[in-house]
């Protein structure tokens, strides 16, 4: 398991990581969300080593992660770290041989991973000469060529095509399947929430919410929709409810007092009524609302 506590990351007199702690669990993911500037990317370099922390400790396996450990993880930078006019193989292979995999294992793993993300065809192409996206693409798959215990992934998605997405979602639902704990940032909220067993939710270099879909959602406020087949206009007097949000025959409330069954008898009395049902916020809600 990896384990973040307590970390604290200065630059001169503004504190870029404020006391983050979250773990990432074997055969996790993990979803790292935030702003620019939540501190997403700066806690990413700190589990990495790429930054000295200022306070608390980054664990691997229950004691304080080391070089060695640090090694064996897979790492995606948010600066792309590949070489522009060098062919996407070759660098593969090299990548993977500077982590003692053989040339011949090195070059069968490339390939395969290659074939995977529909570059097969582009193997000794420069890696200038791919689109952004497959650019992206090459640099997943040497974030994993290496086969690591853990995936520390900054913004892995970000360029992708929908094929390539569910690509990559497959490739981190086999890791996770095999017990590796992945952590992965991401603006793609709806993306988040499909995918992550939990999620870890940054403001201002603090960690403001955390925990699954389901659980983040559950503590979020409950809220009712009522759809009639009248106009729904009466619902803002009613007493002991507070409208969120009101058009035509649809009103989206919260209970301030009143029942839902007291609502349902009065809107029963001016007709028909097509829904009353509660409605959870999204995680998009929850997080518009953690970060405000």
């Amino acid at each position: 398991m990896l384990e973040v506590a307590h970390l604290v990351r200065r630059f001169g007199d503004a504190v870029a990581v404020d006391d983050v702690s979250f773990t990432v669990p074997p055969g996790a993911l993990t979803g790292f969300v935030g702003g620019n500037g939540a501190g997403k990317t700066t806690t990413m370099r700190m589990i990495m080593g790429v930054l000295a922390t200022h306070g608390g400790e980054v664990r691997w396996a229950g004691r304080p992660v080391t070089v060695a450990d640090r090694r064996s993880f897979g790492y995606m930078p948010e600066e792309r770290g590949l070489y522009p006019k060098q062919p996407v193989r070759d660098q593969l292979v090299y990548l993977a041989r500077l982590r003692g995999v053989s040339a011949a294992e090195a070059t069968r793993r490339a390939q395969e991973l290659l074939e995977r993300f529909e570059l097969g065809d582009r193997a000794k192409d420069k890696l200038e000469s791919l689109s952004l996206g497959n650019q992206q693409r090459v640099q997943i798959a040497a974030a994993v060529i290496t086969r690591p215990v853990a995936l520390i992934l900054d913004e892995p998605f970000s360029g992708l095509d929908p094929v390539a997405i569910d690509s990559m979602a497959a490739l981190l639902g086999e890791y996770a399947g095999q017990g590796v704990p992945v952590l992965f940032s991401s603006h793609q909220l709806d993306l988040v929430e499909r995918l992550c067993d939990q999620l870890v939710i940054l403001a201002g270099g603090r960690v403001v919410a955390q925990g699954s879909a389901a659980q983040l959602r559950g503590a979020g406020p409950l809220r009712y929709r009522l759809v009639l087949d009248a106009d729904t206009d009466w619902v803002r007097a009613f007493e002991g409810i507070r409208v969120i949000e009101q058009t035509g025959s649809s009103v989206l409330f919260e209970l301030t007092g009143a029942s839902t069954d007291a609502l349902l008898t009065a809107a029963l009395g001016r007709g028909s009524v097509r829904e009353l049902a509660e409605v959870r916020p999204s995680v998009s809600e929850i997080y518009r609302e953690v970060t405000a």
